[in-house]
């Protein structure tokens, strides 16, 4: 996913700032999407003359931070921790950092939608990511015989659509795992 600059190989000090700012920004704009940008820069252990290197505008620091967020979920699916899980557990594990992602998406969508009217934003090139990293999970199990074979990952992204429907203010971490697992109970081959 394309940094709100040109990609410049960054010293190591810049790239840590950087990887700092984005995961203080996402946990402080899910929080409260009117998180001051003094704030994360603070939070992040950096000047606002840093954050402002990176991030130019407000709205330039919530789309990375969002695609920032997008990216380790994907990265997470095709992690050599999860290849070491079986098929059905690698999906369902990932499956739970989805509902992670869906709850951190809900905090972070009002500053999102405000972002994206001066920061260009393809929703439609998270929906690609998202499907690749399920259709990376999804062949794994189809190959080895414990996955329907008539499944696309396109099914599976909307069959755990439910997630971004969950109320990320209750205690939706139980009701995300029952239907879950209601999900990955249908997924099994038979």
């Amino acid at each position: 996913m394309p940094d709100p600059k040109p990609e410049v190989k960054k010293r190591a000090d810049a790239q840590a700032n950087y990887e700092r700012i984005l995961s203080v920004a996402l946990e402080a704009l899910t929080a409260d999407p009117e998180a001051s940008l003094n704030s994360i820069a603070k939070t992040a252990g950096v000047g606002a003359g840093t954050l402002y290197r990176h991030f130019p505008t407000r709205d330039h620091l919530v789309v990375a931070a969002y695609r920032h967020e997008v990216q380790e979920l994907v990265d997470a699916a095709y992690s050599p921790w999860i290849a070491k899980l079986e098929p059905v557990a690698a999906l369902r594990t990932w499956f739970d950092r989805m509902a992670q992602y869906g709850m951190t998406k809900a905090g972070l969508m009002s500053a999102l939608d405000a972002a994206t009217k001066s920061v260009p934003f393809e929703r439609a090139e998270i929906h690609e990511l998202l499907t690749g990293a399920i259709g990376h999970l999804l062949e794994r199990g189809q190959q080895s015989g414990v996955l329907r074979a008539d499944l696309s990952a396109e099914d599976v992204l909307l069959a755990v659509g439910f997630l971004w429907r969950l109320d990320p203010a209750s205690d939706w971490r139980p009701q995300a795992a029952r239907l879950l697992d209601l999900v990955v109970d249908g997924l099994r081959a038979q």
